[in-house]
């Protein structure tokens, strides 16, 4: 009896490391958040600071939504990533590692309290784009077995 190792492609291994590769990259944006509140003074449970309350407000909500942002779009990576990471294990992880790259890029610019230089980042679209036709390219080729 074959194991789902046997059943994946050898190189389906970058593909899990860069899927656990973004996990330590959002616990490292989380603990970004975590200095923003104590810095702004933004306790919990409030996700986004008021301007009538707090004059760092617009500093700390740049910092909570740059992660908020990319836990949104979490789920829609990892989908596209594991999916078609199947057919295409090198070039998925490669678009994922790029992916990654720009989320960096993204938050930081977020972050400095300028949401504008969050598209300094922005490239990490073009990687969820190549995920995409990855895992369009995985449905059609099951379709047609």
């Amino acid at each position: 009896m074959a194991s789902v190792v046997d059943l994946l492609p050898k190189e389906y291994g970058y593909v899990i490391l860069v899927f656990v590769l973004y996990g330590f990259f959002n616990a490292w944006m989380a603990a970004q958040v975590g200095k923003a509140r104590k810095k702004y003074k933004v306790f919990y449970p409030v996700l986004y600071a008021l301007e009538s309350e707090n004059k760092d407000a617009n500093l700390f909500n740049c910092v909570q939504r740059g992660h908020q942002n990319s836990l949104e779009m979490m789920p829609v990576f990892f989908a596209l990533l594991l999916l078609g990471g199947l057919q295409y294990p090198v070039v998925a992880a490669g678009l994922g590692f790029v992916y990654i790259v720009g989320r960096y890029f993204y938050f930081n610019g977020y972050a400095s309290g300028d949401p504008k230089k969050r598209m300094r980042g922005g490239f990490y679209a073009l990687a969820l784009l190549g995920l995409v036709g990855c895992t369009i390219s995985l449905g059609v080729n099951l379709l047609r077995q």
